[in-house]
């Protein structure tokens, strides 16, 4: 008796197949959900991945994988990609990696396979080099998965540790994030949230249940709520669209790792006089002026991407160009708390000049500063380890830093805005610049209090007073005559003198005692 067997299938039915489940796994949960995602104003996975990546660039890995719970139902259920696309693409022709969670697919909640695919892409980045960009759009940990989920999202935070400082690392919230998810964003550099997005430990629903204090979900996790005053999310966008174009536009300012300098743009090498600048801040130090106009002088072609805009204006931070290169800017602003420093701010601009130390990114510093913002409530909450934290930024901080004082530079306030003490390579000062321990009005009513008491005209002595103590210690060219100040310049030269400063610093070394790491006042 002869047995017959069937033939193998052809490659051309291989082939068939492959394509068929190709086009499974990039239906994600299917055309109803699908549109669903966008009627409630979002993108899908996939779309949001085609908008971040240079065309035909995106090279997808593990759209197979399948989680492997068989429990509550799970065995038969397929979950397409497992609810993540992850894979690397080129943005404006450099690498980057990535993992975008589908909401479509059981609510892109995040399992052991789901968590283990963005870890992959960690790694990847890692071994290349490269930018870690992760869009975030998930109702949270698989709860059918157990510990196995919640030990999944423990090796994501793990692996965010361990590219902290060496590629930069972008997070996109399109969508819910909740519960411990969150602390992902929150251990990378910089956060984008749009409108329709939330992100919150708790939600209001327990909230209410614990406490009985009724809050909707856009108090609670709106980009208002981390913009304004959590100070976790770093830009607001309106619609996935402008997420995803605020992400390459940042991008476009960084390195691709610790090793590599930010990349270089070609302008004109030839650097004049800004007239402009010499009327742009007041001489009286009580009248506000907008530092954004200063800044906007500064950059390259005005070009200032603006970091944190909504969360402690009193200082402003954010990324240009000078020369074509690269450049932190940490400015006073004097339209917010007249600049002032507190406990927000100091952890703003801190953490700013870390991020710029840790990828080589020169900082220039704009000074208008009045001092530390006293009241019992910064006391109580820390203004002293806050505050603290900014002078060890600047002292720990190796790249250049170059500074100009434009008006006010009071007390441990002027110190802490990487001050020639605390490293700064090159400091100027206008010639309106006030340095002191603190400002003529406030100083003269201890130093001369006898005086002025017993003065026939009280005002006249004070502005007599007041001129003399500005003079004696506040003048620029007192700070120049002590070395703290290495210049007196016109408001006009500013462009001309940071751009110099900075190109004869290229080349800098900076020397420090080996240690594992300092200890930041945290």
């Amino acid at each position: 008796m002869t047995t017959t067997t069937a033939a193998p299938p052809t490659m051309e039915t291989r082939i068939r197949e492959l394509r068929e489940k190709r086009r499974v796994v990039e239906l994600g949960g299917g055309a109803s959900r699908i549109e669903k995602q966008h009627a409630s104003g979002k993108l899908t996975a996939r779309e949001r991945i085609a908008l971040l990546a240079d065309p035909d660039s995106f090279t997808e890995r593990n759209a197979f994988a399948r989680h492997r719970c068989t429990d509550f139902g799970m065995g038969d259920k397929e979950l397409p990609a497992d609810g993540v696309v992850t894979g690397s693409a080129a943005v404006d022709g450099r690498l980057v990696h990535l993992a975008s969670q589908d909401f479509t697919v059981a609510g892109g909640a995040a399992g052991e396979v789901h968590a283990d695919k963005i870890v992959d892409m960690m790694k990847a980045s890692l071994k290349t080099g490269s930018p870690f960009v992760f869009i975030n759009d998930s109702g949270g940990a698989r709860i059918q998965e157990g510990i196995d989920s919640l030990a999944a999202y423990g090796r994501v935070f793990f692996h965010n540790t361990l590219l902290s400082g060496v590629v930069p690392q972008i997070s996109l919230i399109c969508g819910p994030c909740a519960g411990g998810a969150a602390y992902s964003p929150a251990l990378t550099d910089f956060v984008i949230q749009t409108k329709a997005a939330r992100m919150f430990i708790t939600g209001p629903q327990v909230i209410q249940k614990v406490t009985g204090e009724e809050i909707s979900a856009e108090q609670l996790g709106g980009p208002v709520t981390h913009t304004h005053y959590s100070g976790v999310v770093h830009f607001e966008a309106d619609d996935d669209a402008h997420a995803v174009s605020i992400c390459r536009t940042l991008l476009g300012f960084l390195p691709s790792n610790n090793m590599e300098n930010p990349p270089v743009v070609e302008v004109d090498p030839v650097v004049v006089d800004d007239p402009a600048m010499n009327g742009l801040v007041p001489a009286n130090p009580r009248e506000a002026y907008d530092i954004h106009a200063v800044i906007e002088r500064i950059v390259d072609g005005g070009d200032f991407l603006e970091i944190h805009a909504h969360f402690a204006p009193n200082i402003v931070i954010g990324l240009g160009r000078i020369m074509g290169r690269t450049v932190g800017v940490v400015a006073n602003n004097a339209q917010q708390r007249a600049g002032v420093l507190d406990i927000d701010s100091s952890d703003k601009a801190s953490r700013f000049v870390r991020f710029c130390n840790a990828f080589s990114i020169p900082i220039v510093t704009l000074v208008d500063v009045p001092g530390f913002l006293p009241g019992v409530e910064q006391e109580y909450h820390g203004i002293i380890r806050h505050g603290a934290k900014l002078l060890f930024a600047y002292s720990a901080c190796t790249v250049p830093k170059v500074t100009v004082i434009l008006r006010k530079a009071y007390g441990g306030a002027y110190v802490a805005m990487s001050s020639k003490d605390l490293g700064a390579d090159a400091v100027a000062a206008w010639p309106g610049a006030e340095i002191a321990v603190m400002g003529a009005e406030g100083a003269i009513e201890v130093i001369f209090r006898r005086e002025i008491d017993a003065a026939s005209d009280k005002d006249a002595a004070r502005a007599e007073f007041a001129a003399l103590y500005r003079d004696t210690f506040a003048s620029p060219y007192v700070a120049a005559g002590r070395r703290l100040v290495d210049s007196v310049i016109e408001p006009a030269e500013t462009r001309r003198y940071i751009a110099t400063a900075l190109e004869a610093m290229r080349t800098k070394r900076e020397l420090r005692p080996e240690k594992k790491h300092g200890l930041m006042p945290l």
